[in-house]
């Protein structure tokens, strides 16, 4: 199962770094030439998770929602995965700073 949320957290990154690059171009520089940083964060409930998604929206986060195609242990459509970023620190701190690190 861990090798299974590797390759979803793998195709929210790929996700978001798609979305910024047709969004926010200069923040997505700006993320390459400070690191690249990631953090990955636990979220107990799918619905905690649509909420989290709309929050980060209308802050202008791009964001990309991981939905699995099935071909393994999960449900074909289920949503396993919500990608977020690049952003600067202090945009996420009402967003997800109350979930834990994983």
């Amino acid at each position: 199962m861990l090798g299974k949320i590797a390759a979803q957290c793998g195709h929210a990154a790929v996700g978001c770094y798609k979305r910024a690059l047709k969004l926010c171009p200069s923040a997505l520089s700006a993320w390459e030439r400070t690191g690249c940083a990631k953090i990955a964060v636990k979220c107990p409930t799918e619905e905690e998770m649509h909420a989290i998604l709309e929050k980060a929206k209308t802050k202008g986060i791009p964001v990309y929602l991981v939905e699995d195609a099935g071909r393994t242990q999960i449900a074909a459509g289920s949503q396993t995965v919500l990608g977020m970023g690049p952003a600067p620190v202090r945009v996420f701190e009402d967003v997800t700073s109350h979930l834990k690190l994983m």
